[in-house]
């Protein structure tokens, strides 16, 4: 049997990263995330993998993001029984993101059946936490830059990709030949993660394309934040950013402390609103030898915000006029503290909703972003008069000329390039700056499509 890819997500969208190798005598998955995002991708959350979970032999995690690791409680759900390989920071991460992804999911079934908008009776969680904490028991970490044996003939080996703490570029050796998986790439000259290690050599390569087709601009993000937030006190309004609680949360963090240091923003108090988010920064802290920032700083930026741990307090935050900021998950809106938020402060036009990175279609976010005066919450619509806007520099995903720097370390042009992880346009646009700058050969894959590579 020939080497084989197999494409089962995180393709034609930012989503759902799944892929499969097999070697013939191993069967390996490479990410294994949610589908977010518009319903036919969520729909495909509920349908069964085209392979048996019980005969892949492990999962590989490029890191802790729920669109890459998301889906793990179903697959152990469905009979898989091997070691998920990850980095240590990835697997604390996973400990937190993973329970959350099931509460939030077991909250969203009962609100549903409470009152009445799912057509499922009853409507039932993808997993629950119990699924969740069951998986964490089968995950195994390695270091980075230190292979490690995942499966007959296979062994992986963890890079730096930047992007959020613990995320690697993952060497995959099956015998003579190397696949790498870019997962998702940071940016160079981030001032918190380290850039994304150069790779010179894979004969197959899968790499991101989120941003293939924009770039970020040059303008410093300070900069703007600090406008957006002087703007909107003077209106005496509450700017709400809807963050990611991983990475983002803490990189914002670490802005307004500068700007509050610097006296370039009032001193407004600052609500860390997720405690998902809290947990991550702690985290955060722990694991300073993989970010650029020492213990002491990462204490100082973190430290800069209130944590707000219990729901109730999380409501008195819509009760309280005075103007602030509150970080709050999710960041683009699909779920988490930050929808009650958004129908307290969303009809107020003296109030920002200030969005922070790359929002996937068919998310709240993103219809926001698009101009929508009107989102639908729990069922009901709800009016958007705040100012919204986005922060597309401070996103943690290499642009498209960053993309074109990273393979420029590449000291021979991989065998076949498949453009993976973006939308449709973004993917297409990316293959043909490679095919045209670079002269590689490009594939942009489609969904379950399989491959030989040898």
């Amino acid at each position: 049997m020939p080497l084989q890819l197999t494409f089962l997500g995180g393709v034609g969208t930012v989503t759902g990263s799944k892929y499969l190798v097999d070697t013939g005598e191993a069967r390996l998955l490479v990410d294994c995330g949610l589908f977010q995002g518009f319903k036919q991708l969520r729909l495909r959350n509920w349908k069964d993998l085209p392979v048996d979970p019980a005969s892949i032999d492990a999962v590989v995690l490029t890191h802790a993001h729920i669109d890459h690791s998301g889906y793990l409680p179903v697959l152990v759900k469905q009979g898989f029984k091997g070691r998920i390989h990850c980095t240590d920071p990835t697997y604390d991460l996973c400990r937190i993101l993973l329970p959350d992804s099931g509460y939030l999911q077991e909250r969203e079934a009962e609100r549903a059946n409470k009152y009445g908008y799912s057509k499922h009776k009853p409507a039932l969680p993808l997993y629950g936490q119990r699924d969740a904490q069951r998986t964490l028991d089968q995950f195994d970490t390695s270091p980075f830059d230190m292979p490690v044996s995942v499966g007959k003939g296979v062994s992986a080996t963890f890079r730096l990709a930047g992007h959020i703490l613990g995320a690697a570029i993952v060497e995959l050796q099956v015998g003579k030949t190397k696949i790498v998986f870019s997962g998702d790439l940071g940016r160079p000259n981030d001032p918190i993660m380290h850039d994304p290690a150069i790779i010179r050599q894979a004969d197959y390569l899968l790499v991101e394309s989120t941003y293939g087709n924009r770039l970020h601009g040059q303008r410093d993000p300070q900069d703007e934040l600090a406008e957006i937030i002087n703007r909107t006190a003077k209106r005496g309004g509450t700017v709400l950013i809807p963050s990611f609680a991983v990475g983002r949360a803490q990189t914002l963090l670490y802005h307004l402390y500068q700007l509050k240091m610097a006296s370039r923003i009032p001193d407004l108090p600052v609500y860390l609103d997720s405690p998902m988010a809290i947990d991550a920064t702690e985290i955060f802290c722990k694991h300073s030898v993989v970010h650029k920032l020492s213990k002491q700083q990462s204490r100082d930026a973190c430290h800069i915000a209130k944590y707000i741990h219990e729901g109730e307090d999380s409501k008195a935050l819509d009760l309280d006029t005075m103007p602030k900021i509150i970080i709050a998950a999710s960041g683009m809106a699909t779920g988490g503290r930050v929808l009650h938020h958004l129908k307290y402060f969303g009809p107020d036009a003296r109030n920002t909703i200030l969005f922070a990175g790359f929002q996937a279609g068919g998310t709240r976010g993103a219809a926001m972003v698009a101009g929508a005066d009107k989102i639908k919450i729990f069922g009901e619509y709800h009016d958007v008069r705040a100012e919204v806007a986005n922060l597309h520099m401070l996103s943690a995903h290499a642009d498209a000329d960053e993309i074109m720097g990273w393979l420029g370390g590449f000291e021979t042009p991989p065998r076949q390039t498949f453009i993976v992880h973006g939308e449709p346009e973004a993917a297409d646009t990316l293959r043909h700056r490679i095919e045209e700058e670079l002269g590689w050969p490009v594939i942009v894959p489609e969904q379950n499509e399989t491959r030989d590579l040898d």
